[in-house]
């Protein structure tokens, strides 16, 4: 299994194809969970007592809580937050990899302000000198809007930079 809630939301968009009358969604849902899982999984769900999980939401939460317990949220949340962008990272690439870092822990919840600080904070200081001074002082006195506008502003320079940072010149020979 990838991630329980890619999982699940795999499994939904695999449903919402599905539409019978007068059937609903919740219904659906409930009837081919089973068909999703494998193994030990399948074993799992099959462990609750006859019409124990009734309803779509008990089963997604007994789901999450078997397969996403808290110690993988709190491990996930202390990843996300000691974030550093990586030596000749660009800043795209850090964008990137701190977005899959609160993809891979959905239930985080640090509100964007703080990601945003978590994110501008394990900047490299060349990164962060870059965005201050493309905000015309710190990033951080801009609102989140206005810093978010501002680096998604910056990421298409920032791909020049990097194909500059990785080009090698080739010497050319006189002949």
């Amino acid at each position: 299994m990838k991630t329980p809630y890619a999982h699940l939301a795999t499994f939904i968009e695999i449903c919402n194809t599905v539409k019978i009358a007068g059937v609903p969604d919740e219904a659906i849902r409930l009837s081919l969970f089973s068909f999703s899982l494998a193994g030990e999984a399948k074993r799992w769900l099959h462990s609750f007592k006859g019409n124990s999980l009734k309803t779509w939401e008990k089963v997604v939460e007994k789901f999450l809580k078997k397969y996403f317990p808290e110690s993988k949220i709190a491990k996930g949340k202390a990843v996300i937050s000691s974030f550093h962008q990586f030596p000749n990272e660009s800043l795209s690439e850090a964008l990137e990899r701190f977005r899959g870092l609160l993809r891979k822990t959905p239930t985080h919840r640090f509100s964007e302000p703080i990601q945003l600080n978590m994110f501008i904070d394990g900047l490299r200081p060349q990164t962060k000198q870059l965005l201050d001074a493309s905000a015309g002082g710190k990033i951080k006195l801009k609102t989140p809007e206005e810093a978010i506008e501002l680096i998604e502003n910056m990421l298409a320079s920032d791909h020049v930079i990097l194909r500059d940072r990785t080009h090698q010149p080739t010497k050319k020979r006189l002949i």
